[in-house]
């Protein structure tokens, strides 16, 4: 297990029974962004955390950092993927990559576990990843952190298209 102390709080790399505690971080941080999350039945639950389970098991392209706490076990996190792109001249790895699921638990917030998280996140970039630039969705709780790591807009803005549920048969998901 890696752990490092980063302005004086423990962080330590998440393995596949941290998965659980990742989706109800995961929770949290939905909630907190306004969606209806549901109670811990909600099948979506179950879903993410077989996902989070499946990418904890292949630490090569997926990472995730956590911080226990005694009382209340894992209370925040920052994970990250790299995702493979076509290279080009500016990132002849073609790795791009995408920070998600930064969480603290709301009675353990303001104590700088977020930021511990995320910088051990971003060491793993740094040494253990070809990733040479990282996206991340912020919200109004979170960007001043973002921007003080260095985090700004990017070159090209941004858009979404979001489809529909898929047509017909043959969807599978992953």
């Amino acid at each position: 297990m890696v752990t490092m102390t980063i302005s004086g709080t423990v962080v330590r790399r998440a393995g596949a029974a941290d998965a659980a505690a990742l989706v109800r971080l995961r929770a949290v941080m939905l909630e907190d962004m306004g969606a209806d999350v549901g109670d811990e039945s909600a099948p979506w639950r179950a879903t993410a955390e077989a996902w989070f389970t499946r990418r904890l098991s292949d630490p090569r392209d997926f990472a995730a950092f956590v911080v226990d706490d005694p009382a209340l076990g894992v209370v925040s996190c920052a994970a990250g993927t790299c995702d493979s792109r076509a290279p080009g001249p500016t990132n002849p790895s073609g790795l791009q990559g995408h920070v998600f699921n930064i969480c603290t638990d709301r009675r353990r917030r303001r104590l700088g576990l977020a930021r511990a998280c995320l910088d051990a996140l971003l060491a793993w970039y740094r040494t253990e990843t070809g990733v040479r630039t990282i996206d991340l969705n912020a919200t109004s709780y979170g960007i001043e952190l973002y921007q003080s790591l260095g985090f700004d807009a990017p070159r090209y803005p941004a858009l979404q298209l979001r489809l529909g549920p898929p047509l017909g048969h043959g969807f599978t998901s992953r």
